[in-house]
């Protein structure tokens, strides 16, 4: 996925900014990148993470940097940030985007004449795309409209000029962007656990779509929020720090609700309760509050070097770190039945060689609880999961493994109430060696977040949703109801 972070302030940013951005580290492990403003011009340094964390991969650049406004990223895709030089004046870019009419958007632009030099691996730079179409624009205001109305997908952004940093959140809100403040300087984040150990205090949640202009004259409103917002209802289950907060809903507490609810569903007999860590923990412990068992943890996880298992690149990669970080306490295995609750599964993989590993150190039952529906549908929105193909997903092997083919569109087994819904999770149940599953309904986690559904992308559950597509080159962006 990828993080964002700015700061505007009356004196050097620097600090606020490398720290900032360090707190996005969760939400991807491939480039950080810093930029800068000062007298000077802008400056920029851009690192690979993939073999260190991004706060020791900054930690001498920070020392050559100065400027009272920077931008920051963690990104799980280009490097950023990039520096432009436009007719509307040289800026900074970071972008936190999921391109799916790149191709097209990238060959009306080599016809026009346009050519691009941020290549990677033979593709071309997200974000320099970005950029060139706000370039197009007679204003930052017009450029960015441009790209919102453009993009098959999402693109949330920080616009760093000589007069400030503009705010841009996607056009239906699927990420969030939220401004602080503290005396003398504003940031600008996607995760408000950046903000209290810098001393910022949340003021403001960008509405879907929403621009804001931060300068030396405060925060301004560029353009107004539309009405229809998506925000991606995986950031609660998952991929946000716990101390955060979306639309002034914190994480933790979510997933305090979301294990309260599961616990009332369930009338399974165990010893103890347990998540798998970490992000499973709160959901555990939600469970185990509401069902009144104890909560223990079988598994601790190693964290001064292992990093989450899910965002590397490659397979391997995840399984090792999924296995290298997990330690277990024997004398809360052997001979117990076990209860866990996790965020979700998504392949089943790591999950899989985890239970084993439970069996093999001597539990007696292995239950497992996750805290949303089964995914079946990949993410057409945001880069979440590493799946090449939506055949990856538990919902989808289990569906191709039960009927022998795969579905275009599985609508038919979202329904818990259903047979074929009943199979599915029966099938993974068995392939994961698992006593028992029970995922989550849709509507309790609804509940969980607190948010009306229809303010909530479910897509990766249910298959509803809004897209934007283009039919042809000429014809306006059309939103369609999926």
């Amino acid at each position: 996925m990828g993080g964002l972070f700015g700061v505007f302030s009356d004196t050097d940013c620097v600090n606020d900014l490398f720290y900032g951005t360090d707190y996005h580290s969760h939400l991807g492990t491939v480039r950080g990148g810093l930029a800068v403003k000062n007298k000077g011009g802008f400056q920029r340094y851009i690192k690979d993470i993939t073999n260190a964390q991004f706060r020791s991969k900054f930690e001498r650049e920070i020392k050559k940097m100065h400027g009272n406004k920077g931008i920051g990223v963690i990104s799980d895709t280009d490097d950023q940030p990039l520096i432009i030089n436009s007719h509307l004046g040289v800026f900074a870019i970071v972008t936190v985007a999921k391109i799916n009419n790149i191709e097209n958007l990238t060959t009306r632009a080599l016809k026009n004449g346009i050519h691009f030099s941020e290549m990677h691996g033979g593709e071309i730079n997200p974000t320099e795309l970005v950029a060139t179409l706000i370039s197009q624009g007679s204003t930052f205001e017009e450029g960015i409209q441009k790209v919102q109305d453009m993009i098959d997908g999402s693109c949330t952004m920080l616009l760093m000029t000589d007069e400030g940093i503009y705010a841009v959140r996607d056009k239906y809100g699927r990420t969030p962007l939220i401004i602080g403040e503290k005396p003398g300087s504003y940031a600008i984040t996607m995760e408000t656990c950046a903000f209290p150990n810098l001393g910022f205090k949340t003021t403001k949640y960008l509405g879907p779509g929403e621009v804001i202009l931060v300068s030396k004259n405060g925060f301004e409103q560029k353009i107004e929020p539309g009405e229809c917002l998506q925000i991606c209802s995986f950031l609660w289950v998952y991929y946000g720090y716990p101390a955060s907060s979306y639309e002034g809903i914190n994480v933790e507490t979510v997933r305090y609700r979301c294990g309260a609810y599961l616990a009332k569903n369930d009338d399974v007999d165990i010893d103890l309760v347990s998540g798998i860590p970490d992000s499973g923990t709160a959901h555990g412990l939600g469970y185990a509050n509401e069902a009144k068992i104890p909560f223990s943890r079988p598994f601790v996880k190693f964290t001064p070097t292992w990093p989450r298992s899910f965002t590397p690149q490659h397979q391997s990669v995840r399984d090792k770190v999924a296995r290298m970080k997990l330690i277990p306490i024997m004398d809360l295995i052997n001979d117990k039945r076990l209860l866990f609750c996790e965020d979700s599964i998504v392949r089943g993989t790591q999950l899989k060689k985890t239970i084993q590993r439970l069996y093999d150190y001597g539990a007696k039952e292995i239950h497992m609880r996750p805290a949303c529906p089964p995914l079946v549908f990949s993410c057409k929105f945001l880069n979440f999961s590493r799946s090449r193909s939506e055949l990856d997903l538990a919902g989808r092997w289990a569906i191709k493994e039960l009927i022998g083919k795969d579905l275009d569109n599985p609508i038919e087994y979202t329904n818990p109430e259903s047979e074929k819904y009943k199979e599915m999770v029966e099938i993974i149940c068995k392939k994961l060696k698992l006593t028992s599953l029970k995922y989550q309904k849709l509507e309790d986690l609804i509940k969980a977040i607190g948010l009306p559904k229809e303010k909530l992308c479910t897509y990766c559950w249910d298959g509803k949703g809004l897209t934007i597509s283009l039919e042809t080159e000429e014809e306006e962006p059309i939103i369609n109801k999926i």
